[in-house]
């Protein structure tokens, strides 16, 4: 199965579990268990713990499989059972599960909140019409990163779930207490019977969202390759630039440099010049010809990097020499 189908069809579990007071080692201990035995099914792709935080009281798994298929027969299994039989002696209550198929898997530190809805059969194109408007109001508030819609999976979970996303909980808590929100939610009151957790984990990654804050499939490991390096070259030679002054030793202006890159690519030259630079090649509009783009792509990659060269051979050599 190639990667693009992998996304296409994956399956992800989010488990909920209040556990006992003085019982959060041992689950954990149990939990990991239990991940393992996990590992061994046909098409594991991972699985995730989240302790409590201060924006979610319950421990949180995360079990992602490449089908709903898989995800079934792990969740079905006696294997699974016989080993729920032997934690229950931690739990407070019963769980709590939602299963959503397609996207991609966790990487930047959001805030997610994960709502499930019944909807009557009706009702369903209320239900759309009125979640649009959720994601539009969303989407204006401050730290909004996402939003996501997921159909009931038949013979599996007869719930709508919707996952957004915030930068940080203040954010999202300013979403959650906003009048706008309290309005939205009185208009759609016939789908007031929902469940909403919050969950301080991650769903994406640096190409998780498109410039419209939808998520989407990421790009080739061969494009997403290409421009790192975009974003790496430059940032590689203005931090030695900016370091050189100080005369340190190999070993210890590349171990601070390296930190420096770490930081400035994550949170400004992958997402504020690399992403809106190349985003078209990255992610392509679904009408937009692939040959057309990619040469776009590749000819915006070489003259950003000629440039760059020519920059730093000017600074270099006719400005300045390095100490």
């Amino acid at each position: 199965m190639d990667a693009e189908n992998v996304i296409d069809n994956a399956a992800t579990v989010i488990i909920g579990q209040k556990v006992l007071a003085g019982s959060g080692q041992a689950f954990r201990e149990w939990q990991e268990h239990l991940n393992t035995v996990a590992s061994g099914y046909p098409g594991f792709l991972g699985a995730e713990i989240a302790a409590p935080t201060a924006v979610q009281p319950d421990w949180v798994v995360v079990y992602r499989f490449d089908s709903v298929a898989h995800l079934q027969d792990w969740l079905n299994s006696s294997a699974r059972q016989d080993l729920l039989e032997k934690g229950r002696q931690y739990f407070d209550g019963p769980a709590t599960q939602q299963v959503i198929t397609g996207g991609t898997r966790a990487a930047n530190p959001l805030v997610t909140v994960v709502v499930t809805h019944r909807v009557n059969p009706d009702s369903v194109d209320d239900f759309l019409e009125w979640q649009a408007r959720l994601s539009r109001e969303e989407a204006a508030f401050a730290g909004f990163r996402g939003t996501e819609l997921f159909r009931p999976i038949e013979g599996v979970q007869d719930e709508w779930t919707a996952l957004y996303r915030f930068d940080t909980a203040a954010n999202l808590a300013t979403w959650l207490t906003s009048d706008r929100r309290r309005e939205l939610l009185a208009e759609g009151e016939k789908f007031s019977d929902f469940e909403l957790r919050t969950i301080d984990n991650s769903f994406g990654s640096w190409f998780a969202f498109d410039e419209k804050g939808h998520e989407v499939s990421p790009p080739s490991d061969t494009k997403t390759a290409i421009a790192v390096w975009v974003g790496l070259y430059p940032t590689v030679v203005l931090l030695t630039l900016a370091l050189s002054p100080l005369k340190m030793p190999l070993w210890l202006g590349m171990l601070i440099g390296n930190l420096l890159s770490s930081f400035t690519m994550s949170f400004f030259t992958m997402p504020y010049y690399v992403n809106r630079l190349l985003r078209r090649w990255l992610r392509p509009p679904p009408e937009a010809p692939a040959v057309r783009t990619n040469l776009e792509g590749i000819a915006i990659v070489a003259a950003l990097n000629l440039a760059w060269v020519v920059i730093f051979y000017l600074v270099t050599r006719t400005f300045w020499t390095l100490p």
